[in-house]
């Protein structure tokens, strides 16, 4: 075996949970290989490397071997080696803020408006801007 799909490749070694959900975020953009976007049946070959944006996270993956089947999380590391850089990895453990806002009691639910303000504001908090590209 010198190739492998993409999407299959990733489900294989347990980066997504499911086969369709790799694709899916493939498609969107929030892989790429070797530097380039690509599609679900890429290709994949041995020292390419794997980029997958979770979240605020850009996990970094070296492929080592390649397996078309679903592995076990201890064969993993024979698969995939995670090359993920410490300062994207120190992002999980960002304090969140806290934001409160304060009602008048008796207001009842926030109108549509409001709620988009609300949403907005917390975007802004959560997000970084560079997923919009």
């Amino acid at each position: 075996m010198d190739e492998i799909r993409l999407d299959k490749y990733l489900w294989a070694v347990r980066i997504f949970k499911t086969r369709s959900d790799a694709a899916e975020a493939i498609r969107t953009n929030k892989v790429s290989v070797n530097g380039a976007w690509t599609k679900p049946s890429r290709e994949v070959k041995i020292g390419d490397e794997i980029a997958v944006r979770k979240q605020q996270i850009t996990y970094s993956y070296k492929v080592v071997d390649l397996v078309s089947s679903r592995q076990p999380a201890k064969n993993v590391p024979a698969y995939c080696l995670n090359t993920t850089p410490q300062e994207e990895l120190d992002k999980l453990n960002v304090p969140r803020e806290t934001i409160f806002v304060f009602r008048e009691r008796g207001t009842g639910r926030p109108t549509k408006k409001e709620r988009r303000d609300l949403d907005t504001l917390m975007d802004g908090i959560y997000y970084d801007d560079d997923e919009t590209e």
